[in-house]
């Protein structure tokens, strides 16, 4: 029989054990909880950088209770006000975005300038918490988002389109041409290389203040573009995968139906598939809830109920998976009337369908 001493841990590993069961104590308590999403769709309504009261006033009458707010870099002051003066309309801020920390060429691409710019998210998000806003969408392209002149669609509306022969990547002033948008071509494994350094440093920022972030796919996805090609965000698969590096429970999904329809049968999973499948996962918390004529290589962006896909597939789907995210109209075409026209068609276009598709439910 060994003597009862060499049954008990020595003075040193006990000591490491409490040492190391403190730290991950504390790690623990570091981190913020992320909230649980309530019940029910959250339709909001994208509102300009610089709204003015009677945007608000629209948002309102349009019967939305969320707005989804456009930005350049900003401070905790500047988002905190922002959500005063939301709130004091009877509204709440589903999302502040920012887009000098969207698309950066400088992460993609590891450029210089990635590790400020990456410190520059860590700030955003913390901003964004101090605030009291716990959402956030990224976006990871690395040469903006492609377009050809704007072409019509249904009446006339003008609208975005894509043609390979004569798009141009922009973002944020930026314009980005073939042949080479950055000098050289990039491989697959710099993309997923990059990708890597970034999540794995903001990820736990997020973790830490619990603000969740929906990454939007690239737009327009599987194509390579002007030598950047889109593994990640522009198939199914280089979701799963980069979801499975982030390894995170506040890093997830914003799903783009118009991206997803734009990348058609390039995707590896049709968008019904990719609802319910984010979904299962718990990672579904945003969409964009939009149409297009037609998959790649050629498109124009339509309205709601008159592109290729029958978004009242897509609805029903969200009902179905209990969806408790932000939905946005998004690339509304341009009517006639003001800004406002094309938007107050979509949002009454899909308040419908989700009641629609609601009783379908509640009767089945």
């Amino acid at each position: 029989m060994k003597p009862a001493t060499e049954s008990l841990p020595s003075r040193r590993n006990f000591v490491r054990t409490a040492v190391g069961t403190a730290a991950a104590a504390s790690v623990a308590a570091s981190k913020r909880p992320l909230e649980p999403l309530s019940p029910g769709i959250k339709i909001s309504l994208q509102i300009p950088a610089d709204y003015t009261d009677e945007d608000l006033t629209f948002a309102k009458q349009l019967g939305v209770d969320y707005v989804s707010i456009p930005g350049r870099a900003g401070t905790y002051e500047i988002y905190a006000e922002h959500k005063r003066r939301v709130e004091a309309a009877g509204l709440k801020v589903a999302n502040m975005g920012n887009s000098s920390v969207h698309n950066m060429p400088e992460v993609t691409l590891n450029l210089p300038g990635r590790d400020a710019k990456i410190e520059e998210y860590k700030q955003y998000l913390r901003n964004l918490a101090k605030a009291g806003i716990y959402y956030t969408t990224y976006a990871h392209m690395g040469n903006g988002i492609w377009s050809s002149p704007p072409e019509t669609t249904r009446g006339g509306a003008r609208a975005r389109a894509f043609r390979p022969e004569t798009a141009k990547g922009y973002w944020a002033g930026a314009v980005f041409e073939p042949p080479l948008s950055h000098g050289r071509k990039y491989t697959e494994e710099e993309l997923w290389e990059n990708y890597t350094y970034f999540i794995k440093q903001v990820a736990p920022v997020a973790e830490e203040v619990g603000v969740r972030i929906g990454i939007h796919p690239d737009d327009p996805p599987v194509l390579e573009l002007a030598g950047i090609p889109r593994p990640i965000f522009g198939t199914f698969g280089g979701y799963m995968r980069a979801l499975e590096i982030a390894d995170s429970p506040n890093v997830g999904v914003c799903l783009c139906c118009g991206c997803w329809l734009e990348g058609g049968q390039g995707m590896g999973k049709d968008l019904i598939g990719a609802i319910r499948e984010f979904a299962r996962l718990g990672k579904l918390w945003k969409v964009h809830f939009r149409n297009v004529s037609a998959p790649l290589p050629y498109f124009v962006e339509t309205f709601v109920d008159n592109g290729y896909f029958d978004m009242k597939q897509a609805m029903r789907a969200l009902v179905e998976v209990d969806f408790r995210g932000i939905l946005i109209a998004d690339h509304v075409p341009q009517m006639v009337g003001d800004r406002r026209t094309g938007w107050a068609y979509s949002i009454g276009y899909i308040k419908a369908l989700y009641d629609m598709a609601r009783s379908e439910r509640r009767k089945a």
